[in-house]
């Protein structure tokens, strides 16, 4: 076998309510976010002791692939612990020489796929004689992620709901700088709408929306619209009397999830006198596991990649090279989106 394990590679979220502040510095360090705003998203977490449901979903996820894989599996996150420069040392101890690495995220762009390139390369900078680390590619126009997906709004979807799509939004700045050229690349917009489009044709739904979530940054930058919030408001006001949200830009729940939609968004709806239901993500899905293992193959195997969209895809990079000089740039530092699992 060409590769002697695998790494998970993740956001990572607190465990206690003493983890919570300096989890959320990690995540913003060096985006000057004033410290209100932290103040503001801590007291998210209060409301679930300051856990995060990430760390567990992931270890769920790590015990479904090993149950169906030889390879060994590490768990390494980006902002808390096990952090990946750990998870990298321990490797390098274990005698770990060339791994993949499975990063939980289906998507392009800066937070979504080249920061995940920047963890790799950092981690095994801090680490002597550091194993050759092969980042797995995009999914999210899978067969497996799509069906997953299918089926989780098809578990809470109901006569005359409108499905909903939504993703964390970014500044437009860092979404035109996924993709170059902007519509020709992978740019991150494009493929949350791929794959939307392709869940929806899997259902059979004939009308959806894709929204956006979770906006942080000065209110005077540009981000990704509409927000769901607001969009909720906004179809209440045209008839519609139920709403079901699939979070397709997400494959575990987090706090960030739980918080935006579970709370602030189906309470707008309550508010209005509108049925909201919530589909599950696709992580928890036996079939997701599957199609991790299937990556694994398309590595160890030559298995042939199997993709049902036709918006272009990437995100496979060895030693946390980006795979292009010029991909999935980070937007101006004030406006780097702060994702908050």
């Amino acid at each position: 076998m060409p590769y002697d394990a695998l790494l998970l590679l993740s956001f990572g979220g607190p465990e206690g309510l003493d983890e919570v502040r300096p989890f959320l510095e990690n995540v913003v360090r060096g985006r000057g976010v004033p410290p209100e705003r932290l103040d503001a998203v801590e007291e998210h977490y209060r409301h679930f002791d300051g856990v995060s449901p990430i760390n567990a979903r992931n270890r769920e996820l790590i015990a479904a692939i090993r149950s169906r894989t030889d390879l060994p599996v590490y768990f390494g996150n980006r902002n808390w612990h096990p952090m990946v420069e750990d998870t990298v040392a321990e490797m390098a101890r274990d005698g770990v020489r060339d791994a993949l690495v499975f990063a939980t995220s289906a998507y392009g762009g800066f937070s979504a796929c080249r920061q995940y390139d920047d963890d790799i390369a950092r981690a095994r900078a801090g680490v002597e004689d550091a194993p050759r680390l092969t980042k797995l590619r995009h999914f999210f126009d899978h067969p497996l992620f799509v069906q997953a997906n299918a089926d989780a709004i098809r578990a809470v979807l109901t006569d005359g709901a409108r499905a909903v799509f939504t993703a964390h939004s970014v500044p437009t700045s860092a979404d035109a700088a996924a993709g170059v050229p902007a519509e020709g690349g992978h740019r991150y917009s494009r493929q949350i709408a791929e794959a939307a489009r392709l869940v929806a044709a899997e259902v059979g739904l004939a009308e959806y929306d894709v929204v956006w979530q979770s906006r942080s940054g000065p209110p005077q930058v540009p981000w990704l619209e509409p927000d769901i919030v607001d969009h909720v408001e906004a179809v209440h006001e045209k008839g519609v009397e139920a709403v079901v949200v699939a979070p397709i830009g997400f494959v575990s729940d987090h706090v960030e999830v739980v918080w935006d939609l579970d709370n602030e968004a189906a309470g707008k709806a309550a508010e209005l006198g509108m049925r909201f239901a919530r589909a599950a993500t696709a992580g928890p899905d036996p079939r997701f596991a599957d199609m991790v293992v299937e990556l694994i193959a398309e590595h160890v195997s030559g298995v042939e990649p199997r993709a049902l969209g036709t918006v272009p895809s990437a995100g496979c990079t060895v030693n946390g090279a980006p795979c292009a000089v010029d991909c999935c740039l980070p937007a101006t530092r004030p406006t780097r989106p702060a994702q908050r699992p």
